[in-house]
Formats: C-alpha cells, structure tokens, sequence
C-alpha cells in the first residue's frame, strides 16, 4: 500500500459542476507506476470541456489535471526510468495498449482504449498523483515547475498541431493563448513568421503576441496583409474554420487542435478549392513529447504563467474561460 493513505484534491463528481476540494483515498500503485508529489499543474481549455460535459469519455468523479510536474516519491515493480526524487512531467496520454492496429503503425493517440490523464484516470488537481512511468516525459531543467507544467499541453498537443501544419513560413494562430504563445517563440526561433489572431479588440492580447515575435496581430475578423501557408485554431470555436480558410493561399493547411469545438458552419466550395485543407490534431503521442522536450531544451522558451493555489481551481477555471488569462494558469502546492 502506498504509504499515504489519503490527500486533498479537487475533485469534479459530475458534469455541470466545479472542482470541489475534499480529502480523496491514495490507492496502492501497481506495476510500472510511480507516485508522485504534485508540485504544479496546469489548467487547460480541456479541463472547463470535462467541467462542462463536453468530453464523451469523461469519468466521474474525477481529478483533472493533465499538465502534471512532480517529484518521484514511491516506485512500483517494474519501473526502470525513474528513481526516487526524478523530477517528472504528466501529460494527457496516461496509457495505450500497444496492441492495436493505430498502436502499431505509430499512431497511440488513436487507440480505442487509451486512458487520459485527468478526464478518464484522476490527474493533478491533487497534492499527489499516480502515473504510468512509460507515459511520463523528461523535463528540461531550464523550466521552473510552473513554466514546466505549461509545455505538457499547451506545449505537446499545440506542436503536433505546428508539424501537421507544415513548414510554410506564414503561420496563423487563432486564439492567443497558453498554446499560441509558446508556439509562437519556437516559430520565431525557427525563423518563421506568425500572425497572430485574437477575439476583436482585444489590444491587450494582440500586444503580448507582437511581444513574442508575431508580425502582426489582429482580430480573428480581420483578414491577415498577406495569405498564409498554414493556421492553426486553438480556440474552440466552429465559425473560424472559414474564416481561417479565407486566410490561408492555394494549398494551404488549417488544423483544429482543440478536443471539442462548436460546429462548423457551411461554407462555399471556394474557400477550400485550390487545394486547401482541413484537419484536426488529437491527443499525443511520447514521441512528440520527447521530440517538444528536446526542442524546449534547446529553445529558451518563455512560458507566461499566472499561479494559483490548489483551492483556487476554480477561480482560475473562470478567468481561463472568459479570457482574463495572459498566457498559462497553474495550480501550485507550493
């Protein structure tokens, strides 16, 4: 049995309804587990999707959380990577089966019976959490906790979506917030030029962009001065996927990387003739976990967070919803 037998954790027990903090049981880890003291967590979009009901695959009661920084403090049988105090990262793919046909062919993202760290296993809402070691990820040592908890999302998932748009060199981003303004300082590092789209007339967010590197940044109504090779969209909302196609030239990509988003309206054939394309991102896999890690190693990222405490989950749930948020928020047990 783990040797802590109970912790505080916000806990969400139906959809509809916020974190509640309550004293929660610690189970006994199983084989290649490890228990971790949760030092940060980030609070992503995906979190107010699982409080809202928006995510399918929900299990509740749950603790969210899928941008986890701990310290290794209980190993079980069969963990070779991590030892006694390692510093750890968390993130949203908790296991795959390693047996299906998307397993196989690299895809494990895709796996029908992959679970997900804080929406169907409990996450980082937590003072502690336990995690499949083969799933947890390396943290550069440059990165406090905090500025580390970031890159476990909005870092991971937001460059899955950077690859599948392509190396063009004109890259949007709809919806500037803890994903677009870490991708935007490795697009800039790589030479790159980002456009920045924000909601209309907010100023604020459209100066923080032009801070990291953006060329220029606008509202998401606004057309950009030149067409595009690429956008990608981070904010859940369907109505901007003609507008992003309206934006890019002849073969250019628009990727949705978000885990819901409204329904997309009709649009005429024009905006994707010319070869134009839509899709969408989903999930990750630990090869682009290691693959953003190396790169964080070697670009001095800036991560711009807002700390909270444990029991100001919510709080910071609400300032992420309704845009009060300039870059990440993160929980602290610290």
């Amino acid at each position: 049995m783990s040797r802590i037998a109970t912790m505080r954790a916000m806990r969400i027990h139906s959809s509809g309804r916020h974190p509640e903090l309550e004293d929660a049981p610690l189970r006994a880890l199983r084989e290649h587990e490890v228990l971790l003291k949760v030092t940060a967590c980030g609070v992503c979009r995906t979190d107010l999707h699982l409080m809202q009901g928006e995510l399918p695959n929900a299990r509740y009661p749950v603790t969210p959380g899928h941008e986890i920084v701990g310290r290794v403090v209980e190993v079980a049988e069969g963990v070779a990577n991590w030892s006694l105090g390692d510093r750890v990262g968390v993130p949203w793919l908790a296991s795959a089966c390693g047996r299906c046909s998307y397993c196989e062919r690299g895809f494990e993202n895709l796996c029908e019976q992959a679970e997900f760290t804080g929406c169907t296993v409990d996450g980082g809402y937590a003072e502690y959490a336990i995690a499949d070691s083969r799933y947890c990820l390396a943290i550069p040592e440059r990165y406090s906790d905090a500025e580390a908890a970031s890159l476990l999302c909005a870092g991971l998932i937001g460059y899955r979506a950077y690859r599948a748009a392509g190396d063009g060199s004109r890259i949007g981003l709809y919806g500037f917030g803890a994903a677009a303004h870490l991708l935007a300082q490795v697009a800039h590092a790589q030479h790159r030029r980002v456009f920045a789209f924000t909601r209309p007339g907010d100023l604020a967010a459209q100066q923080f962009a032009r801070d990291l590197g953006a060329v220029w940044a606008g509202g998401s109504d606004e057309l950009p001065p030149e067409p595009l090779d690429a956008a990608i969209i981070f904010a859940p909302v369907g109505a901007l996927v003609p507008a992003a196609l309206a934006a890019v030239g002849k073969a250019g990509r628009v990727v949705c990387s978000g885990i819901h988003m409204s329904d997309i309206p009709s649009f005429p054939y024009a905006l994707l003739w010319g070869e134009r394309s839509v899709s969408s991102v989903a999930n990750l896999t630990r090869a682009d976990g290691r693959e953003f890690m190396r790169i964080a190693a070697d670009i001095h990222l800036r991560p711009v967070v807002e700390l909270f405490r444990l029991d100001e989950a919510a709080a910071a749930l609400d300032a992420l919803a309704h845009g009060r948020l300039r870059g990440a928020a993160v929980l602290t047990n610290e």
